[in-house]
């Protein structure tokens, strides 16, 4: 179906770049029309509405056809939907998770602010007029709100542990999950004691009734649970296991088809009660943001909620990528041989064995670190974005990372340079030298003995970087393109033009949100990252329509790194 061909920018995808002569270029996994998939509601046109908190959008989907309608566009007020309910004139209502606000869209598309007096606002569902919203923070609190009088919030109970996605049940009680103790508790819309309906249910998000009246709490795991419990007679339970990574919400047809979505794939699944599954929109990636490969060729890309392969489609068709680890806020990545280390912009800097699973953290409290590098002499370059700085992380002998696994013990961290405006990403030539891509300065700078020097100036929105031989590679998402620098002479070359990365053209930035809103993270800073291969060809995160590029050059001619062992195409 052309539908696997949608792209974010809209309408179908086109070819990946353009103006390139010295590279042949190809995705190694399809375009994602969505940028992730969170609250899903159906609308009265009989459209399953699907909100994005990454992108801070809201599109239809047609579950007839699988095409996708922005409805609620990336620079409108809302920044960052998370779940939506439509109320009985059709008004669509929105959580707005970040900045803390529940918002109303008429059928006519105008936006009234109901309330800015919710923290993390998260689920939200309609009994008819009337409107309720839950918190999802430790000691949240479950309110009705009143659009109509634009009266104060009416608690109904507080206490929860961090709440999600809830719909009134066949009893006339509200039902809701608790995040972290594994709950789903109910109460009576207009207030009264709540009480435990279910315990020990895996890693609950979502709470949903089917018509039938049998309630479905779906897991946020990388399994894809969704437990059946019969409320009319024993409580009794089953499990239905999908394979679906990173559930986050469900919604029923008038046929009673469940239409899930998922917070790390994106997309749009009809999930049918025996566990089979029938793709509407294409799951994918929902960045990707920093990309890296191993020695051997394998390809990964932090993709903020987990790190994915996206050369191989998971083994039993359920994903367009491959999930290795649901690791929350993944955003830059290098490989080093077979351990992987990734920077969270939220603060920490870890390193991951994905042969034995197990995690050690080398850092936190820093400022929104991006790009990462595995240092020539051994240790970790770190550009602190935020902080203007470029980090050397160094651990106690770079031991056995098993016996390290999850403990805080962190590395000692050195400054390599300070003073930068937006540093992004870092990379290493051959003889060792540092370089940084700073982002606001429109500049690459080379680290000399805690000094930079100007490489390249007059850049647009520099992030990316790689060192390939005696060229170093920039991607420039103002513009769209990839530049080479020629090491020795300073030739400038560009090498690729109009690249999917960044929002679509014509789309004015994001309000950038804080980091943390009363302890919950806010939405990810775009990152398009870039690495070069052991066979001389590039990878680069085309974060604008969610794959992954290869660029190799033409012929299949092999352009060895300096320093690396050569290869074939993998």
């Amino acid at each position: 179906m052309t539908v696997r061909q949608q792209s974010r920018y809209g309408g179908i995808a086109s070819a990946p770049a353009s103006g390139s002569t010295r590279w042949d270029v190809r995705r190694l996994n399809l375009p994602s029309p969505l940028w992730g998939s969170n609250g899903v509601a159906f609308g009265p046109d009989g459209r399953l509405y699907a909100a994005q908190f990454l992108a801070g959008q809201i599109s239809a989907v047609d579950p007839a056809t699988g095409d996708v309608e922005t409805i609620v566009p990336m620079d409108g007020p809302v920044q960052s939907p998370d779940d939506l309910a439509f109320g009985a004139d059709g008004s669509m209502y929105i959580t707005d998770l970040v900045p803390g606000r529940v918002w109303r869209r008429s059928p006519q598309g105008d936006y009234h602010l109901v309330s800015d007096e919710v923290q993390v606002p998260n689920g939200i569902t309609c009994i008819g007029d009337r409107l309720f919203v839950n918190e999802m923070r430790m000691n949240g609190r479950l309110l009705e709100l009143f659009p109509e009088s634009g009266g104060a919030p009416k608690v109904l109970t507080e206490g929860l542990a961090l709440g999600n996605a809830m719909q009134l049940g066949p009893d006339g009680h509200l039902y809701y999950p608790h995040m972290v103790t594994g709950q789903v508790w109910r109460i009576p819309p207009d207030g009264g004691t709540p009480e435990v309906v279910a315990e020990d249910v895996h890693e609950p998000v979502a709470v949903r009734f089917d018509l039938g009246g049998v309630l479905m709490v779906l897991s946020r795991g990388r399994a894809g649970i969704v437990t059946r419990i019969d409320l009319h007679g024993t409580g009794s339970r089953s499990i239905v296991t999908s394979g679906l990574v990173g559930l986050d919400n469900a919604a029923f047809d008038t046929e009673n088809r469940m239409f899930v979505s998922s917070f790390a794939t994106g997309g749009i699944t009809e999930l049918h009660p025996d566990g089979r599954t029938r793709e509407i929109v294409p799951r994918g990636l929902d960045g990707p943001f920093g990309v890296t490969v191993d020695p051997v060729g394998t390809v990964y890309a932090a993709d903020h909620y987990r790190v994915a392969g996206p050369e191989h489609r998971a083994a039993d068709g359920t994903d367009d990528v491959t999930t290795h680890v649901l690791r929350p806020f993944a955003h830059g990545i290098a490989a080093d041989g077979g351990l992987l280390h990734l920077t969270s912009q939220y603060g920490e800097v870890t390193t991951y064995d994905p042969e034995r699973g197990t995690t050690r953290v080398r850092a936190t409290g820093l400022r929104r670190p991006t790009g990462i590098a595995v240092r020539p002499g051994g240790g970790l370059a770190v550009a602190e974005t935020d902080a203007g700085r470029v980090l050397v992380l160094e651990g106690d002998g770079e031991g056995d990372e098993a016996d390290k696994a999850d403990e805080a013990d962190h590395d000692t961290v050195t400054v390599l340079a300070e003073g930068l405006d937006h540093p992004v990403d870092v990379a290493y030539d051959a003889a060792g030298r540092c370089y940084v891509s700073d982002e606001r300065r429109g500049a690459v700078l080379r680290i000399e003995a805690g000094r930079t020097v100007t490489v390249a100036d007059g850049l647009d929105a520099p992030q990316g970087l790689a060192v390939l031989g005696d060229d170093l590679y920039v991607v420039e998402t103002g513009a769209r393109q990839l530049r080479a620098v020629s090491l020795t002479t300073g030739e400038h070359r560009i090498e690729a033009a109009e690249l999917p990365v960044g929002l679509p053209p014509g789309t004015g930035p994001r309000t950038d949100p804080a980091l943390f809103t009363h302890g919950m993270p806010g939405a990810p800073r775009q990152f398009a990252g870039l690495a070069g291969a052991p066979d001389g060809s590039l990878l680069l995160s085309a974060n604008g329509e969610g794959t992954v590029l290869r660029l190799t050059p033409h012929g299949g001619a092999t352009v060895h790194r300096a320093g690396a062992p050569g290869g074939e195409e993998t």
